[in-house]
């Protein structure tokens, strides 16, 4: 007995030794592929936050190599195991708006008139991310701006692929603006707003919902650092930004075709830009293009790359992405004129820095007003950390209260 509980002992500490050793050896992989500028403020804070979020990704791994679950479902469990308690100034209760779940933040002090109502869809790469993952973010909004807010969680890829995401936050908008006098909103008062993959969508629903005669116009779009466009992965931004935490180059890529295709197998073409013929790219340069960039974001390292086209199989795989619903950017002139009042916060250290700054040229130069919000300390994600405690960052908050 003694024997076999020596070999068990054994055979336990070798595995956790392996285990150990597969997760420093990745993270250590991890930093060797990124880099924190100078200009990030606390830098020693986003690299523990990055330690965090590599060690989880490789813990997934491991299990799903053991056959216990898959990488992705583990990666959910834990950005979503955090639940919150009552909140002393909001009435909050899950529903179903057409199917689709939805969590309402409604303020509980009287109010004279009807309130504003705001729309808000989670980012994660339309891979993560939950109504869970952004409910301090989504309570914030509900107290500080007096709104009632309907965060949707909509079905995620690669489970669900494209338009699956967009149709849950368009048929719950919908709902919402159909049923405004039960929740005491003002029909001329409603919002939609996203980060990241969540800002593509409202953008997406958007311009979806213009020029609809049957539901209340929207009053405005709120974009935070949103994803807009998947023809260029070669913009200043993102090859300033390729190696900077939370959203790397290559990760933008990867989470754009999983929501797309399911899976990535067309990566490696899509980031050097050979997944879609030149003639369309040329189309398409007098919205996607470095030249409509202010030529102080292409101070830091920015070098011009020269079109490739493509084949005729891959671009099969991957021309959807030329429909606005997925990529709002390229919706036509007529559209985006008619789009409202716009609020778009970037961040300078974010790969998607300049798709934020094309779609606010886009608006401008179509005569909608713009209000952006530029975090010259920011990073991708930023904006959620606000309520981290010690791994709070100041930029988080200054945007958080610019959106307000």
């Amino acid at each position: 007995m003694a024997v076999v509980l020596t070999v068990l002992v054994l055979f336990l500490a070798g595995f956790v030794a392996g285990f150990i050793l597969l997760v420093m050896g990745a993270i250590n992989f991890d930093f060797s592929n990124s880099e924190i500028p100078p200009g990030v403020n606390q830098p020693a804070k986003l690299r523990i936050i990055h330690i965090i979020l590599i060690s989880t990704a490789v813990v997934g791994k491991i299990l799903e190599n053991i056959g216990i679950c898959t990488q992705v479902s583990f990666v959910r469990y834990m950005q979503g195991r955090k639940t919150l308690g009552a909140d002393p100034k909001l009435f909050i209760k899950d529903l179903w708006f057409e199917k689709v779940p939805v969590r309402i933040y409604q303020p509980k002090a009287p109010s004279a008139s009807q309130r504003r109502g705001v729309m808000f869809f989670h980012g994660g790469g339309w891979v993560f991310g939950s109504i869970e993952t952004h409910e301090k973010l989504c309570r914030s909004i509900a107290r500080e701006s007096d709104s009632v807010v309907v965060s949707v969680g909509y079905r995620l890829a690669p489970e669900h692929k494209y338009p699956a995401a967009y149709e849950d936050c368009l048929n719950a908008t919908q709902h919402f603006l159909q049923h405004l006098e039960r929740y005491g909103v003002d029909p001329a008062r409603v919002t939609v707003c996203g980060d990241s993959a969540g800002g593509n969508l409202a953008a997406a629903v958007s311009q979806t919902l213009v020029g609809r005669s049957d539901f209340p116009k929207l009053r405005a779009q709120i974009l935070l650092c949103p994803a807009l466009q998947a023809l260029d992965f070669s913009l200043p931004s993102y090859q300033q930004n390729r190696g900077v935490p939370l959203l790397f180059r290559e990760r933008a890529a990867f989470y754009v075709l999983q929501y797309l295709n399911g899976n990535a197998t067309n990566l490696e073409e899509v980031l050097e830009g050979s997944h879609i013929p030149i003639d369309i790219k040329l189309n398409y340069q007098k919205w996607v293009s470095p030249d409509n960039i202010p030529a102080k974001f292409k101070l830091r390292g920015y070098k011009p790359r020269v079109l490739l086209d493509c084949t005729t199989e891959v671009f099969e795989k991957v021309k959807r992405f030329c429909e606005p619903n997925l990529c709002p950017l390229l919706a036509e002139d007529s559209t985006i004129q008619q789009l409202p009042e716009s609020f778009i916060l970037t961040c300078e250290y974010d790969v998607l820095r300049d798709d934020g700054l094309l779609y606010k040229k886009r608006l401008e130069d179509n005569g909608v007003r713009v209000t952006w919000c530029h975090l010259e300390d920011g990073f991708h994600g930023v904006i959620n950390s606000f309520h981290s405690g010690w791994l709070s960052f100041p930029s988080g908050k200054r945007g958080l209260d610019n959106m307000i």
